[in-house]
């Protein structure tokens, strides 16, 4: 697969919401090699520029579009160390608790309040100067000779095991550090599999075409923060950029597997790029959809019409973040969603990396 040490590493990378620092950097990396401009908002967005030829000597009297894809994965963040030294967590994004029993995971330190801000002793952690390092840990399971299948584990119920005791947990640990899952990113016959694919597959996608686009119109390639929390990054970028029109590109669901209605299914692995009809946010603008296949089927890339019901995509911010603006979204089909084995098929990602850069290429003014 044409891509794939790329790909590994930005899902192999860290970035929580709201804790976004390891694939920021880097996206800001490649961004250098493929834009004119890189900038960081306040928020954490990363926003590259490419300036456009279109409407006379000053690129910003022509067009402008906007393609974003989110950078944030879903994670937890530390509220409690116990008195057995198990670190109790709340949820950054929406999980399956079934998919946490044995799941390892790592805790970024540094986030959380430090010892003289501590309005409880009994949560007071060592100086913040013997802490830093990231620090690994275990989320236990029952064992199958007592399991209670009656008493099965919500994410409220979360511990997280560091082997230490309470002392050095609380050394180590603060509440409001982030957590997120340790995966590694594999090729499994014709698939990648690993966490993070939703979203970092749409940047991964986005940072390709940037490299390989050659637009008229301004591009604004912008990976967003927040995603996962209600499109909070896309939604601050919407204001602070006032694109002509607005591409994002995210996973979505795909649920080709035993036990599953093929109503249900939304996407198939394989079959293509996601050109989105629907989803809980937005309603694409259809002239915007009914370009984006004729471009797909112009230039022979397989792509796939879907309409899905409980996800949410940055182009639902973007479409009225800056008042009314068109908009458009593209979708790799991912089995397996908001797991540490997220799966895409390398042909659906070269297909939207192809769509993507066709899009970029056509602009405001192609695309409507």
């Amino acid at each position: 697969m044409d891509g794939f040490d790329l790909l590994r590493e930005l899902t192999e990378a860290h970035g929580p919401v709201g804790h976004e620092d390891e694939p920021r950097e880097l996206v800001a990396r490649e961004f250098e090699r493929s834009v004119d401009r890189v900038r960081v908002d306040a928020m954490g967005n990363v926003v590259g520029t490419v300036e456009g030829e279109a409407g006379g000597a000053r690129a910003d009297d022509g067009p402008e579009l906007l393609v974003a894809a989110h950078m944030d994965e879903i994670g937890f963040v530390v509220r409690h160390v116990d008195d057995e030294g198990f670190v109790r967590v709340a949820p950054l994004g929406g999980w399956n608790p079934e998919i946490l029993r044995s799941a390892r995971v790592r805790i970024h330190t540094g986030g959380g309040e430090s010892e003289g801000e501590r309005s409880e002793p009994s949560e007071r952690t060592g100086s913040r100067a013997t802490r830093g390092a990231p620090v690994d840990g275990v989320i236990g399971a029952v064992p199958a000779h007592v399991r209670d299948t009656e008493g099965e584990q919500d994410v409220t119920d979360v511990a997280v095991d560091l082997g230490l005791d309470a002392e050095a947990a609380r050394e180590r640990v603060s509440v409001g550090d982030a957590v997120t899952m340790r995966a590694p990113t594999e090729r499994i016959g014709d698939c990648v599999s690993g966490k993070a694919l939703d979203d970092r597959a749409g940047v991964w996608a986005m940072l390709r075409a940037a490299e390989r686009a050659d637009p008229d119109a301004t591009v604004h390639f912008v990976a967003t923060v927040q995603e996962e929390v209600g499109l909070r990054g896309a939604e601050a970028v919407g204001v602070d950029v006032d694109p002509d029109l607005a591409v994002a590109v995210d996973g979505t669901l795909e649920r080709a597997v035993p036990g599953v209605d093929p109503a249900e299914r939304v996407t198939a692995l394989g079959a293509g790029v996601g050109v989105k009809h629907k989803d809980a946010t937005v309603v694409p603008t259809p002239a915007v959809v009914g370009r984006l296949e004729a471009l797909a089927e112009e230039r022979d890339i397989p792509f796939q019409r879907e309409v899905a019901a409980n996800i949410g995509t940055d182009t639902g911010a973007l479409q009225t973040a800056a008042g009314s603006t068109p908009v458009g979204a593209l979708s790799v089909p991912v089995r397996y969603h908001h797991s540490t084995v997220e799966t895409a098929h390398v042909d659906d990602l070269a297909a939207t990396v192809d769509l993507l850069t066709a899009a970029v290429e056509a602009g405001p003014d192609g695309l409507r």
